[in-house]
């Protein structure tokens, strides 16, 4: 990846750009398009799949090193002032970190048996294969999925982002 991508990445955007740019102090964007994004960007090596997020509106890019998307992306995509590429996974310590969290918060008794099963390949389906195991997977998922709702808003709010609640088929 280029080094603007890397930076544009990491960085929030200043709140004097914001003002020099003409662009809204803080941007609305749902936690479906921001949990989206989210996923493509996660969804491979970082840097495989990206997501970009509008600074301006909020609308999100999606660009894949392979090349199998048919999307339009904008010219200036690796403009860190205009756009910001989601989170990784990695970015936001939702990986091992996280893993060991959960088992020293939900199954202490478990610690060293996940901590060996992280030493070598295939550590996330032995984990997943011992949660089954003990009834803890469902448990596993749920606290995945809060933890990923708070990271993203955290990110979200620093980046200049207000996640808002998107329209429903009751509305």
């Amino acid at each position: 990846a280029s080094p603007g991508l890397a930076s544009c990445r990491r960085r929030p955007l200043s709140s004097n750009v914001r003002r020099h740019i003409h662009m809204p102090a803080v941007v609305p964007i749902t936690y479906e398009a921001l949990e989206s994004a989210f996923q493509w960007s996660s969804s491979g090596a970082p840097y495989e799949n990206e997501a970009f997020l509008s600074r301006e509106t909020g609308e999100v890019f999606f660009k894949s090193m392979s090349g199998d998307l048919e999307e339009d992306l904008p010219e200036d995509i690796e403009d860190g002032a205009l756009y910001i590429a989601a989170p990784h996974k990695n970015d936001l310590d939702l990986g091992r970190s996280l893993v060991f969290e959960f088992v020293e918060d939900e199954a202490p008794s478990h610690l060293r048996t996940v901590e060996s099963f992280f030493r070598q390949r295939g550590a996330y389906a032995k984990f997943k294969a011992l949660l089954e195991r003990v009834h803890l997977l469902e448990r596993w998922y749920e606290y995945e999925a809060r933890a990923t709702r708070s990271a993203l808003e955290r990110w979200a709010l620093a980046n200049g982002f207000a996640v808002v609640r998107g329209l429903t088929s009751d509305a």
